[in-house]
């Protein structure tokens, strides 16, 4: 120690050696408080600092080198050597600033050995770099145990110089750091320089050598400036670090006083770093509670599950900012709707080194937006479940809105409609599916036309639009207050279709398909007026089909229709132009033509009159028909609808009347005939009221014994205008009209009545009609007048024709049945002309047959009509059913029937229809005196 003192005091210039210290104290000072700053900063500004640290410690610590090696033995050293002092310097520097890298960006005791030993062997080198860089006029000399020293002598005070620069950070560690470390270099500096001989030699010349003088003032002056700059920029770092203390604390207040929202930062793994008022009021965690606690703490167990709190911090990292909405969970397990963002705080090279995150509780406007979406939910479910498809504009035409049942009408895909789009794009859109593409712009322009339109009218009637590919879309617009209008649209092609069904149906006949009755007046009607206008004349048809009901009874219903249906196909096929078939009813047709000509008029009844001569295949049978036409032609056979019917099925009943007669032209005189059958009519309503009935009583005897078996009432009616009207004539009339049912009750009441005067047990036989057969109440009206009249029921035979039966055959049976359970005699009248089944009288056990009297009219000169009285009367003779004749009027005739052995009959030769028995003298149980000699 005592060898370093006297080198300090005998080899230095103490001048120097003063310079010197102030330069280390004033480095080591600036290269302190810059490693301090280096210490409170981070990432490129944290290295930036270190930086100029060390190369101020080294700048420093090689100036107080040379700067004392000025001092040594002034005059001895004669310059310096450019290359090593260079090296001098550079070693410092970079020992130095690694030292204090090492320093800043690690921690720990061997930390801060590690960078003490590396700044001391820096410092070392740099010493005896130096040295060699030094020229003198000897030879160097080294001690080792000093070089040895000097080393140790620079270690020792850098470990505590280190560790109170970073540790201590009042202004009194700070000096005694910079005391430290200025005594290792100097320390190390003297104790190296005690350790130097210096063996006088001859000098040299050496070139390019940097003169004692020129190397003072350069050190001294770089130094000082380095010194002067180093400081200047500590010493604004430091105002600005004050600054930006002060604006963070004021901003920490400002943060820490919020309390709407939770403010807080993380760091790297997601660990609260600090806390505001309003994260601890949202949350209810306390800052000494949250402080180090993981962000995860903060979701639901489901989202931790699904490492959503990872998710949000990895895409803050990687995308700079992360937005986010959630559940969220306080402390005391209650949930809130939070709305997260998260962004990482960078360094001055932008590496992140931490997340600030705010976050709101939304729940009352979740709840806003949950209503709002449920309500929209709903509209649209609305919107979605009509039959109706929608559309709402704006006052600028602009569409707002639009359902799922639109775009299914027109074949629209569910995005081709946005809102914003114009009236016009719509429509265009809409057309596409609908419309060639050369129609789609006038299609624009008429529907926005139509639209505008309907909008300016008070009644906003629907718009029926009608497309090529048969849809049919009613639109009905309604305008908005406020502007704009909503359109609805329906797809009302099924109605239209029902619709026209409907009328079809109303018009058509549902068997056939022809038009129906309706159909064919207002076809009539229309050509009536065009016939009138361009001076037409119109032709109309009455049919009436021939044998047709001998089809339905043979075959039944089900084949009647067969036919009818195959005779509208073949009408249908016939027709031409300005013409129409139609069916009227059951087995009537009508049919009608404009024309010009007779000729035109005949070309069309000769197309028309095949569909009736031709039979109908069906099911290996062909049935034949035929029909009877009769035609009437506007305007000569009627100027009106009602007229040109009513005068064709005039002609038609004459045609049917008239044997080999199928098409017959009407006559004028044919009106005058059903005008007189009309009035018969209306006067046989009114017979009975009038008592201008009356019956005849015709007798019925035994053959072979001559005794009297019974009477046949026979009606008569008296007219005050005509006189006696025949039964033929009015009979056929009053079945038409319906007057036959009175008819036959007043008929069935008086005979009953006569009969039951009789002293004897005659029977008394009525006609009943094929209408009255098939009426539901003919038994108990037969068995109430039996019980009026005080008749016993086995005195009355009701005489019925097999034609009554066959026309609804299972009633007709039925209804005989009934009267036969009366006890009620039932005969077959007019047996052998008709039908004659024998099918007939096995379905029912009749009491009497009845020969017609035709057969007898005819059995003088035809033996044909002999063989079929024989016939008969061995029929009635095998099924053991009695037999009568009717239309006995010669003796000869009656000579037949003895001779044949028929039993019982009936005629003018055996006795007229007279009065009642019981108005003649004489008793009514024996024949007539007039032809009792026929039995003697």
């Amino acid at each position: 120690m005592f060898d370093i003192y006297l080198c300090i005091r005998d080899g230095h210039d103490l001048k120097f050696v003063l310079l010197a210290a102030l330069i280390c104290l004033l480095s080591s000072l600036t290269a302190l408080a810059l490693l301090r700053q280096a210490a409170d900063s981070t990432g490129s500004a944290r290295r930036r600092w270190w930086c100029m640290a060390g190369v101020s410690a080294g700048f420093g610590i090689w100036a107080t080198h040379f700067v004392a090696m000025l001092g040594f033995a002034p005059g001895i050293v004669i310059g310096f050597e450019s290359g090593l002092t260079l090296t001098s310097l550079i070693i410092p520097v970079v020992a130095l600033s690694l030292s204090f890298g090492l320093l800043t960006e690690s921690k720990g005791r061997f930390v801060l050995i590690g960078a003490s030993a590396l700044a001391a062997l820096g410092i070392a080198a740099m010493h005896y770099t130096g040295m060699m860089a030094m020229e003198v006029p000897g030879v160097l000399r080294w001690k080792t145990g000093f070089l040895a020293a000097s080393v140790i002598i620079a270690f020792l005070p850098l470990y505590p110089a280190f560790t109170l620069a970073l540790e201590d950070r009042g202004l009194r560690g700070l000096l005694a750091a910079t005391a430290l470390l200025s005594a290792s270099v100097v320390g190390l500096h003297f104790t190296g320089m005690t350790g130097m001989t210096i063996i006088p030699t001859r000098l040299h010349a050496i070139e390019q050598l940097i003169s004692p003088r020129e190397m003072a003032s350069a050190v001294a002056g770089v130094s000082f400036l380095l010194v002067a700059l180093s400081a200047i920029s500590l010493v604004v770092s430091r105002r600005t670090a004050a600054a930006v203390a002060l604006s963070e604390r004021n901003f920490s207040f400002l943060v820490r006083g919020i309390s709407d929202c939770a403010i807080y930062m993380l760091d790297l793994e997601g660990r609260v770093r600090n806390w505001n008022a309003g994260a601890q009021r949202l949350k209810g965690y306390a800052e000494d509670e949250v402080i180090g606690l993981h962000v995860s703490s903060f979701y639901t167990p489901e989202d931790r599950e699904a490492a959503l709190d990872r998710v949000a911090l990895e895409a803050a990292r990687s995308q700079g900012r992360y937005h986010g909405e959630g559940w969220r969970v306080r402390k005391d397990g209650s949930r809130f709707w939070a709305h997260v963002t998260m962004e990482p705080m960078l360094d001055d090279l932008g590496q992140p080194i931490a997340f600030a995150k705010i976050t709101r509780d939304m729940t009352r406007f979740k709840e806003a937006l949950d209503r709002t979406a449920e309500a929209n939910r709903q509209r649209d479910a609305a919107l979605g479940h009509m039959h109706q498809g929608l559309c709402l504009f704006g006052a600028d035409e602009k569409l707002v809105l639009s359902n799922i049942r639109y775009l299914e009408m027109y074949g629209l895909a569910p995005d081709a409609l946005r809102p914003g789009m114009s009236l016009s794009e719509v429509i265009r859109l809409s057309s596409l599916t609908r419309f060639a593409p050369h129609l789609i712009a006038d299609r624009v322009r008429v529907a926005e036309r139509a639209i505008r339109d309907n909008l300016a009218t008070d009644a906003h009637s629907p718009i029926l639009a009608e497309y090529p590919d048969g849809k049919v879309v009613s639109i009905a617009t309604r305008p908005m207050p406020g502007g704009g209008w909503v359109s609805t649209f329906d797809d009302v092609t099924r109605q239209r279709e029902s619709e026209a069904q409907i009328a079809h149906m109303a018009m058509h006949d549902g068997l056939t398909g022809l038009p129906n009755r309706t159909r064919f007046n207002l076809w009539i009607d229309e050509m009536l007026e065009q016939a009138s206008r361009y001076g037409k004349r119109l032709g109309v048809a009455a049919i009436d089909l021939d044998r047709f009901k001998e089809i339905n009874d043979t075959y039944g219903h089900s084949w009647g229709d067969v036919v009818l249906a195959e005779l509208a196909r073949r009408l249908g096929s016939a027709l031409g132009e300005e013409e129409i078939a139609a069916r009227l009813g059951g087995d009537e047709f009508g049919l009608a033509k404009l024309f010009d000509s007779d000729e035109q008029l005949a070309e069309f009844l000769r197309r028309i009159e095949p569909c009736f001569t031709q039979p109908v295949a069906h099911q290996g049978q062909e049935l034949s028909f035929g029909a009877s036409l009769g035609i009437a032609a506007y305007p000569h056979d009627g100027i009106d609808r009602e007229a040109l019917l009513n005068n064709a099925d005039l002609a038609m009943y004459r045609a049917k009347a008239q044997i080999g007669e199928r098409i017959c032209y009407y006559e004028p005189g044919m009106d005058e005939i059903a005008r007189a059958r009309r009035q018969l009519a209306n006067d046989l309503r009114l017979a009975v009221e009038r008592d201008e009935l009356v019956l005849l009583y015709q007798p019925q005897c035994h053959l072979r014994s001559g005794q009297l078996s019974g009477y046949e009432a026979l009606v008569r009616w008296h007219h005050p205008l005509h006189g006696l009207v025949s039964p033929a004539e009015f009979i056929p009339i009053a079945e038409e009209s319906g007057a036959i049912l009175q008819i036959g009750e007043w008929v069935l009441a008086q005979a009953c009545r006569e009969a039951a005067t009789w002293h004897s047990h005659h029977r008394v036989a009525v006609n009943v009609s094929p209408v009255q057969l098939v009426q539901q109440d003919l038994a108990p009206m037969v068995g109430r007048v039996l019980m009026e009249t005080g008749l016993s029921a086995s005195r009355l035979e009701l005489e019925i024709t097999e034609s009554a039966i066959i026309t609804d055959k299972v009633r007709a049976l039925n209804n005989l049945r009934q009267l036969k359970e009366l006890g009620v005699a039932i005969a077959m009248d007019d047996f052998g002309t008709g039908y004659s089944s024998l099918d007939t009288l096995h379905s029912f056990p009749f009491d009497k047959i009845k020969i017609d009297k035709s057969f007898l009219l005819e059995s003088d000169q035809n033996e044909q009509a002999r063989a079929i009285i024989r016939a008969v009367l061995a029929l009635g003779s095998s099924l053991r059913i009695p037999v009568l004749a009717e239309g006995v009027e010669t003796a000869s005739q009656f000579e037949l029937l003895i001779s044949e052995g028929c039993e019982e009959a009936q005629g003018y030769f055996l006795g007229r229809p007279d009065r009642a028995p019981s108005l003649k003298s004489g008793s009514p149980d024996t024949v007539p005196k007039t032809r009792a000699e026929a039995f003697a």
